[in-house]
């Protein structure tokens, strides 16, 4: 059994649309009992507050390693030449299936989705259950990604992370 339970992803969004800049966000133990307060349970509570505090790690390591002047520092998010190509592991194809791979490589392509971010969303999703993942998961972890770094995606691309496609009909 997974460490975190499909209802993680409730509590996230919940922080997501109510703390709208990571740094507002309150101490883990202030926003737990804020949680508790607004009817989420311990079991879906702790496991999102683990994959926040890992995402709030990873990113301020991301951060950090930008301005560094060091450039082992810059290890775990280098900077790709343009002649090398991401290749996911098979866990990493499990885990996105067909459809969040697609998204993945829709956000790259138009820009919302340089290297090092991408590389903090791929950990993050491999922080997540069992597999394949549902696409408003892998949207909301984007959001949170950027969330956690202090930054908005443009526009249409924000407009395309929040819309849930479902019953979108086609021009």
């Amino acid at each position: 059994m997974s460490r975190y339970s499909g209802d993680m992803f409730e509590v996230l969004a919940f922080v997501y649309d109510n703390y709208w800049y990571g740094d507002t966000c309150p101490a883990l133990p202030t926003l737990q009992r804020k949680l508790n307060q607004v009817g989420f349970a311990d079991d879906e509570i702790v496991p999102a507050l683990v994959w926040l505090e890992e995402l709030k790690r990873a990113s301020q390591n991301m951060l950090t390693s930008k301005w560094s002047a060091d450039p082992w520092a810059q290890s775990t998010f280098l900077q790709p030449s343009a002649s090398t190509m991401r290749v996911l592991s098979a866990a990493e194809q499990n885990h996105l299936g067909c459809d969040g791979w697609s998204y993945l490589l829709f956000l790259v392509s138009v820009g919302a989705l340089p290297q090092a971010r991408f590389e903090l969303v791929m950990d993050r999703v491999m922080a997540t259950p069992d597999a394949p993942m549902e696409l408003d998961d892998l949207k909301l972890i984007v959001l949170m990604v950027y969330w956690s770094l202090g930054e908005e995606p443009a526009a249409l691309v924000l407009d395309d992370l929040c819309d849930s496609h479902t019953g979108r009909i086609g021009h």
